[in-house]
């Protein structure tokens, strides 16, 4: 029998033939209209709207390893244009309305990730579809309700968000001790590395110079250094979201999470009959340490989760590789809510971060004054805000007002992540205070939150 693979940045690169022999380094100093750091989706994007409005500018992507190393290549292909974050807090830097437009344009953007990669010719296994959040404890039902409840007084339209019951929830997916699901519509499932393949090559059929094998160690106003020379620009972008620390100054901006796969081998027709998931809807579950899975193109399930949520020191993982532990607790997760697949082969897993400020809300800006700009801080949703980052950050770019460029998320600027070993403490803290409260969740039968997930919150300010 062969052995899983750990590592090798993701399945998702496996799956199409191994990761992409790297561009050329940057060849020396130069000069440009705009230089991105990063070449994952924020970048990309930002590059792809940048020359859709003005497509004589020089623009330069530089990237430490290629393009979609990073989360763009590892994620779990959700483009769901999901508000994500606390509504609330938006309320500090907009109006309730300005919240609500947010939300709106972010739902759109599902439908233009689609409408681009039809354009481009880029085959990334896009399907609309589903997402099917499931309760399997009745404090989980009494939360999905909650949270219904919650989207519905912020205008999420009903035709998006609806709760449905046990009966009708196992009758999408037979899920394990189901008291119900919310039903999020018109969302999408992508293969992450196509999607990011695509987009390099359509940035470079449009004249944007991407520049690989290229570190960034420092950013100033009006130049960018590398260990491969200088580039000198009027606007500079980092969109260099989980691996932001590692820029000079900014290493407790954004918090780098882990976040895990696995991947199964291809289940046969009869299995997929057993369970039911005929629709290759996405799937998640309610529970504080919450999992994310999707039925894949060709017919694996992928599931993943947080593992060990955070590296002292915000150090990242190597080349991909996550620990046996971890595998373990995805591989358990996934026999929870489908025991059918308790005989089913684990093929592959992989890790990697993503970005998540100390408020835990995304932002994007450009500071007039320095010319640098930026976005991330997804939280684990950048699949579709990647692409409104990149739509927003072309306003910005070119100095234009508008309905965008207004947003609550526009230039806000939450507070520095603390100094070690205090960031450690209280990562792993929230998580260890999260699977207690799942498992008495689990025991009690109740209704109510278990108290230790609010502590979990209220430690880190979730």
């Amino acid at each position: 029998m062969t052995a899983m693979q750990n590592g090798g940045v993701s399945f998702w690169y496996k799956n199409i033939g191994g990761t992409p022999k790297p561009r050329a380094p940057l060849p020396g100093n130069i000069q440009a209209d705009v230089c991105i750091i990063g070449a994952g989706y924020t970048g990309l994007w930002t590059a792809y709207y940048l020359k859709e409005a003005e497509p004589s500018l020089n623009i330069v992507v530089v990237e430490k390893e290629f393009a979609g190393f990073g989360a763009s290549g590892r994620n779990g292909g959700w483009c769901s244009g999901e508000f994500g974050w606390s509504r609330d807090r938006y309320l500090s830097t907009g109006s309730r309305e300005g919240v609500i437009t947010f939300a709106r344009m972010l739902r759109e953007t599902v439908a233009e990730v689609g409408k681009v990669t039809q354009k481009e010719g880029i085959d990334c296994d896009f399907l609309m579809t589903d997402c099917l959040t499931f309760a399997q404890t009745p404090a989980q039902w009494q939360r999905l309700q909650q949270d219904h409840a919650a989207a519905m007084s912020w205008q999420v339209p009903q035709s998006r968000l609806q709760l449905i019951g046990a009966d009708e929830a196992s009758a999408r997916i037979q899920v394990a001790n189901a008291h119900g699901a919310m039903v999020r519509h018109e969302v999408a499932r992508v293969q992450p590395a196509k999607l990011v393949r695509g987009l390099a090559d359509a940035v470079e059929r449009r004249g944007v110079s991407i520049y690989e094998q290229t570190c960034v160690t420092a950013i100033a106003p009006g130049q960018v250094s590398t260990d491969r020379g200088t580039i000198r620009a009027r606007r500079i972008v980092r969109a260099t979201e989980g691996f932001t620390h590692g820029i000079a100054g900014q290493k407790r901006e954004w918090l780098p999470l882990n976040s895990a796969q696995i991947v199964t081998e291809p289940l046969p027709e009869s299995l997929w009959d057993e369970i039911g998931w005929q629709k290759y809807q996405l799937l998640a579950d309610a529970s504080h340490a919450y999992c994310y899975a999707q039925r894949t193109a060709d017919n694996r399930i992928a599931m993943g989760g947080r593992g060990v949520p955070y590296r002292f020191g915000s150090k990242t993982d190597v080349n991909g590789q996550t620990q046996p532990a971890t595998v373990e607790a995805l591989t358990a997760i996934l026999h929870r809510m489908l025991p059918q697949t308790k005989n089913v082969k684990i093929e592959h897993a992989w890790c990697g971060v993503l970005g998540v400020p100390r408020d835990w809300c995304t932002t994007a800006g450009l500071d007039p004054k320095t010319g640098i700009g930026w976005a991330g801080g997804y939280v684990g949703l950048g699949v579709s805000t990647s692409n409104f980052s990149g739509q927003t950050l072309a306003d910005l770019v070119l100095d234009r007002e508008t309905e965008r460029t207004s947003l609550p998320w526009v230039n806000r600027r939450p507070r520095k992540w603390e100094i070690e070993p205090l960031r450690w403490l209280g990562v792993h803290g929230m998580y260890r205070l999260y699977h207690l409260a799942d498992a008495r969740e689990a025991r009690s039968g109740s209704t109510k939150t278990s108290v230790f997930a609010g502590l979990a919150n209220r430690l880190t300010g979730r």
